[in-house]
């Protein structure tokens, strides 16, 4: 018990928040309210009315992504005594859900483009102090929340913030959005903050072996859990990691949005979502693959595919710099990003501005403007990001929608042509209420939800980019395909299936140009000499 031991590096760590699957929304405080009390209680109140309605619903793979609980009927109790701990323990911030939703339908009747002075006085208890009321150009009224303080204040509680550890099978996991993690026998709960520096000591236990016995004492691992929890380590040594050193750049594809772009001198990790290491069919590079440290990570927008906490939170003591978009702040459904991270134990987060440069070592990172893909809302924490690296120019998209293509007109005219871009094409998209519907407090009517999608460029769209910024290469990424991304992404696509068709002819045209084109899946190893 006091030799070294290594954490295994096939172990799932999944951040949880009052049980359920923890994303950047259920941080601040305004966000995390309006999902807990319209979504989380109303998901666990269907199941615990009709539990058969929703097995029935998952027996569909096109409902996989919908509001229902991946649990059969034996579960209904624990779900029932959940939503009563919840009540409870979120009750301040049931408070405030229902203060924002009431306030906002006042403001909305009533304001009518004079002062809004006197509504100060009217606001509920749970917001006073804590909002600015404010009009747009066009005189609509809305709350500005002071996220600062809201995190100092009662509605931010650390102690709804739990981490899960268990053995991965697989790439097999469920969709996690819609299901609570109930307590199981093959888990072990770590009922502390994601802010704590043990988490940290933890994870670097992947490549530093440690005593088992320091890890459990920091840990406070219950006796109960001890010998599960030890299952987790091993006395093998790991493979110790290293950096790229050749001279030139690097490209490693590690699956959906995440790329690795090296050399000898400076290392950049776009959206990480890196797989565990197992026995898998499918060839994957995973966090063995990664170095020792990753001096910048990018992160494109907001979303829980390339805003991941389960893999942030492991990286995060190897992380020296943390860069996103700079956000509006104050808007429940644009929250800032900088405090988000901030809050849950990252030092370094720095925000970059559209066309701002950022310098590295060999180059620099531009933030480049990043158009659709959320549903006509105004979120600016969104960046797509221009790598000039050792003269080697790469875009990375994301899922910009090209809505406007004189845009890329523009940034043709400032950067020049570019070597590489990365693009997404999920062409689809789910509706706006999909993913922000527990943030609204006046309902968008069906036509209108249908028409503003989560969606990325579609073939017409993707082609006008590849005429304008004119690369050598064009890879279509962020589709979400990997088996390891389904739990985040639910997506289940067919050879007939519009984002593969549009994708698939994106990269026979550019083929037929004489560019290199692929839709990239599983790894993908690109060196520039």
């Amino acid at each position: 018990m006091t030799r070294g031991s290594y954490f295994r590096r096939d172990v799932v760590v999944e951040p949880l928040f009052n049980r359920w699957y923890a994303w950047p929304y259920l941080i601040p405080p305004a966000s995390a309210a309006m999902y807990v009390a319209f979504s989380h209680l109303k998901i666990m109140q269907s199941f615990v009315a009709a539990p058969q309605i929703h097995a029935s619903a998952l027996k569909n793979r096109a409902m996989l992504g919908g509001p229902f609980i991946n649990y059969d009927a034996s579960r209904r109790d624990e779900i029932s005594a959940l939503i009563s701990q919840t009540a409870k323990e979120s009750a301040g911030l049931l408070d405030l859900a229902e203060a924002i939703k009431t306030f906002e339908e006042v403001l909305f009747n009533e304001a009518d483009g004079c002062s809004l002075e006197s509504y100060y006085k009217r606001a509920p208890e749970a917001l006073k102090g804590y909002v600015e009321l404010v009009y747009d150009v066009n005189n609509s009224p809305s709350i500005r929340f002071i996220e600062g303080l809201l995190y100092k204040s009662r509605y931010y509680n650390t102690s709804s913030q739990s981490v899960v550890l268990s053995k991965t099978s697989g790439d097999g996991r469920p969709f996690v959005f819609s299901t609570p993690r109930l307590k199981d026998e093959n888990s072990v709960s770590l009922d502390v903050p994601f802010s704590f520096e043990g988490l940290d000591e933890l994870f670097k236990m992947k490549v530093e072996p440690k005593p088992l016995d320091y890890i459990k004492e920091l840990l406070s691992i219950r006796p109960e859990d001890s010998d599960l929890f030890a299952s987790f380590f091993t006395d093998e040594p790991c493979e110790p990691l290293s950096r790229y050193q050749e001279d030139g750049v690097r490209v490693r594809y590690f699956g959906h949005a995440c790329l690795l772009v090296e050399s000898n001198e400076v290392s950049i990790l776009c959206d990480p979502m890196i797989s565990y290491s197992a026995n898998h069919e499918i060839s994957r590079y995973t966090y063995a693959d990664l170095p020792d440290h990753i001096d910048y990570v990018l992160i494109t927008h907001n979303h829980q595919d390339h805003m991941m906490f389960e893999t942030l939170i492991q990286l995060r003591h190897r992380i020296r710099n943390l860069i996103v978009p700079r956000s509006s702040g104050g808007d429940r459904i644009d929250p800032s990003l900088k405090s988000i991270l901030q809050v849950i134990g990252f030092k370094n987060v720095l925000e970059l501005e559209q066309m701002e440069r950022l310098e590295v070592e060999g180059g620099f990172v531009m933030g480049l403007p990043f158009l659709g893909e959320h549903a006509d809302l105004n979120i600016r924490t969104k960046m797509a990001y221009y790598i000039n690296l050792k003269g080697k120019r790469l875009l990375v998209a994301a899922d910009s929608n090209n809505l406007e293509s004189m845009l890329y007109k523009h940034i043709h005219e400032l950067i020049g042509d570019t070597d590489i871009v990365f693009l997404g094409m999920e062409c689809d998209g789910a509706p706006m209420s999909w993913l922000y519907g527990p943030l609204l407090t006046k309902p968008l009517i069906r036509k209108n939800d249908q028409s503003r999608r989560l969606d990325g460029s579609n073939y017409e769209k993707a082609i006008t980019i590849v005429d304008l910024l004119k690369p050598k290469e064009v890879y279509v990424y962020a589709m979400g395909q990997e088996p390891w991304c389904t739990f985040l992404t639910s997506v289940h696509y067919t050879s007939e299936s519009r984002p593969i068709i549009d994708s698939n002819r994106l990269v026979e045209e550019c083929r037929s140009r004489g560019l290199v084109s692929e839709r990239l899946f599983g790894q993908k190893e690109m060196l520039y000499t």
